[in-house]
């Protein structure tokens, strides 16, 4: 994963501590390159446990007004750096997703890659935050793992009730508007953490203006 909760910090913060630069790497993931050209100009985005930069960095460059949590501190660290050697400006909350304030009607877009140290009952209120904090019309980019990629062992939990499934997602964001869900399988390059083929899963969706 790429991210951390307010209940695992101090093993995250562990392993982004020993890791030979960016854990996962600096450049952005794959899905966001792909579906970032459809956020509108200047977008007020909230990246969820953004762990250590590289997707808020990648949309701040492309104008937009991002906001990024994490739970580590070590992350966050990070983060600041590569925004800095980027010349880009985000702004960073230490905060987990169990503390933070899901603020209704917030944001344009909000962003969560690889979140999946959530629980069933932890990425129920999560998502339920998701909705509630998206603007009307805002979009919802979430990428993951599906239960397959544990035979491949290449990133993400060990724990299939952690993962996800086209249902799963269908049934949690009823109501919204998809545009794009598909689950497949690619080789990703995403630093140490995030290496060889992997079983994945998109899901691009709009909350009715």
């Amino acid at each position: 994963m790429a991210c951390s909760s307010d209940t695992s910090s101090g093993p995250w913060n562990a392993r982004y501590a020993a890791a030979q630069g960016y854990l996962f790497g600096t450049a952005p993931a794959g899905f966001l390159v792909r579906e970032a050209p459809r956020l509108a100009p200047g977008s007020r985005v909230l990246c969820v446990a953004d762990g250590e930069g590289r997707n808020s960095v990648h949309l701040a460059t492309l104008g937009h007004k991002v906001t990024a949590m994490d739970a580590s501190d070590i992350a966050l660290e990070k983060a600041r750096a590569l925004a800095l050697a980027r010349g880009v400006k985000v702004d960073y909350r230490h905060a987990g997703v169990e503390g933070w304030n899901w603020e209704a009607g917030r944001w344009d877009a909000v962003v969560a890659v690889f979140v999946q140290f959530a629980d069933p009952a932890l990425r129920a209120r999560m998502f339920a935050g998701f909705r509630r904090t998206l603007a009307p019309g805002g979009l919802l980019l979430l990428h993951g793992y599906t239960p397959e990629q544990i035979a491949h062992g290449t990133g993400g939990p060990d724990r299939a009730e952690n993962l996800y499934t086209e249902a799963l997602l269908r049934e949690a964001f009823a109501g919204l508007g998809i545009l794009r869900l598909a689950a497949y399988e690619a080789v990703i390059e995403e630093g140490t953490g995030h290496a060889g083929r992997s079983a994945l899963i998109d899901l691009v969706a709009r909350k009715p203006g």
